[in-house]
C-alpha cells in the first residue's frame, strides 16, 4: 500500500512540475556607462531563492577563469551559488535581476591574484622571486588569494530600465598553498590557517573596494565583498564563506565586518560523528536500512550543509549496480520512505541515485514541506 501512495506521488508531482505558467516576458531598456540596449526579464522565477537573469545573457568580463584559478570543482559551484546567497541579504530578488560581472576582467583578476612585482604592480600577493626562492621561502611567503569573483545585481527604474544596482565580490583564500619543491620539484603544500587567510583577506578586500572605486560607472554603487575559504584540493565537501562586509554607495572603506557561520560536513566522518552525532546516527541508520534489501547498492555519501551549527541541508548521493528500469523504480520508492522516516520535516533532504550510466532518480523535499518531489529519468 505504501509503495502505492509513493508511486502516485511520484507521477502526480512530476506532472505538476512539467506545466508551471510562465505568463509572459518583460520588455525593457538596459542602460550601462557606454550604450543603451534593448533587454528582456523572464516572467517566470524558479523559486524565491534565486535571481532572474537578464536577457540576452552577457557572459562574464572573466568567465572561464575561476576553472584554472582554484582546483576543487565543489568549491568553484560554492564560490558562485554562495555569493549569490549573501546578496540575497542585500540585494531583494523581487527588485533586483542577476548579471554576470561586467567590471572585473580577466586581465585584471590575473594581475590581481598574481605576486606582487615590478611587473606586476597590481599583484596581491606576497612578492617573492620563485625562480631562486627555497622551499622555506615559499613556505613563509605563500599565495592567499586564488581568484576573485564578481556578481552584479541589475535594478528597474520608473521608466521601465535597468541599470546597476549593486556589486558582489568573492575573494577565493587559500587554506593550503601549494608549490613544487624548487630544487627536484617535488609537490609540497603549507596550511593557512583561518585567521591567516582572514587577516590577509580582509587587507585585499580594502584593496579589491578601492580599486573598484577607481571604475567610473561603480561609483555610487553598493558593494558587498565576501571572503571565501578553499577547501583542500582533495577534499569530497566544498569550502564555505566566512566573513562578509556591506560597502554603501558613497563609501571607499570597509568599516565593519560580520562573521559568517557557515560549513559542509561529510557524512559519514569522523567529523561529522564528533561534533553532530545525531545528523550521523541519522545518515547510519539510514544506510543501514538501505543495506537490508538491496545488497546492490555501492554506498551512502552524506554533505551537511550548516548555519550556525544547525542542519540546514542534507544532499546524499547514492550510487547503484542495478540493471534494470523497474529494479530502479522499486528502489526510488523505498528510499523516498527512508527518507522520510529517517530526516524531520524541517530539514531540507536531497537525494541523488546515480549508475554507471548517470543520473538515475533525484528525490527532494524542502525544509517545512511535507511532500517530496521525486523524479525518475528516462
Amino acid at each position: 500500500m505504501r509503495q502505492g501512495v509513493i508511486m502516485l506521488l511520484i507521477v502526480s508531482l512530476v506532472l505538476a512540475a512539467c506545466t508551471p505558467d510562465f505568463g509572459k516576458d518583460e520588455e525593457i531598456v538596459q542602460e550601462t556607462d557606454k550604450s543603451t540596449e534593448q533587454a528582456i526579464i523572464p516572467k517566470y522565477k524558479i523559486s524565491d531563492e534565486y535571481y532572474r537573469t537578464i536577457l540576452p545573457f552577457k557572459p562574464g568580463k572573466a568567465r572561464g577563469l575561476v576553472n584554472y584559478t582554484v582546483y576543487n570543482r565543489l568549491d568553484i559551484n560554492e564560490l558562485e551559488t554562495g555569493l549569490m546567497r549573501i546578496a540575497l541579504e542585500h540585494f531583494d530578488p523581487e527588485d533586483y535581476f542577476f548579471q554576470e560581472g561586467q567590471y572585473v576582467t580577466s586581465k585584471m583578476v590575473e594581475e590581481w591574484i598574481g605576486r606582487q612585482s615590478e611587473k606586476n604592480v597590481e599583484g596581491m600577493n606576497p612578492p617573492l622571486n620563485e625562480k631562486t626562492a627555497t622551499t622555506e621561502d615559499f613556505r613563509k611567503n605563500p599565495k592567499y588569494l586564488s581568484h576573485v569573483l564578481e556578481h552584479n545585481y541589475l535594478k528597474k527604474t520608473n521608466d521601465n530600465k535597468v541599470e546597476l544596482g549593486g556589486i558582489a565580490i568573492g575573494l577565493a583564500m587559500k587554506s593550503v598553498y601549494n608549490f613544487n619543491e624548487p630544487t627536484m620539484g617535488y609537490p609540497r603544500e603549507e596550511p593557512i590557517s583561518l585567521q591567516e587567510a582572514e587577516k590577509q583577506g580582509k587587507a585585499m578586500a580594502q584593496q579589491v573596494l578601492q580599486r573598484l572605486r577607481n571604475i567610473k560607472a561603480l561609483d555610487g554603487v553598493p558593494i558587498v565583498i565576501a571572503l571565501f575559504l578553499e577547501k583542500p584540493r582533495e577534499s569530497v565537501v566544498p569550502g564555505n564563506y566566512f566573513a562578509k562586509a556591506y560597502v554603501s554607495g558613497n563609501a571607499s572603506s570597509i568599516s565593519k565586518w560580520e562573521t559568517i557561520n557557515e560549513r559542509y560536513v561529510l557524512f559519514p566522518s569522523q567529523e561529522g560523528k564528533d561534533q553532530y552525532y545525531d545528523d550521523y546516527t541519522r545518515v547510519m541508520n539510514f544506510k543501514s536500512d538501505i543495506e537490508q534489501y538491496f545488497p546492490n547498492y555501492v554506498g551512502v555519501i552524506g554533505r551537511g550543509y550548516y548555519v550556525d551549527d544547525q542542519l540546514q541541508e542534507m544532499t546524499i548521493e547514492i550510487p547503484i549496480q542495478f540493471y534494470g528500469k523497474a529494479e530502479i523504480i522499486g528502489f526510488t520508492e523505498y528510499i523516498t520512505g527512508l527518507m522520510m522516516d529517517h530526516f524531520p520535516p524541517y530539514i531540507t533532504v536531497n537525494v541523488y541515485i546515480t549508475s554507471i550510466d548517470g543520473q538515475e532518480a533525484l528525490i527532494r523535499r524542502n525544509g517545512g514541506e511535507e511532500k517530496p518531489f521525486v523524479h525518475i529519468y528516462r
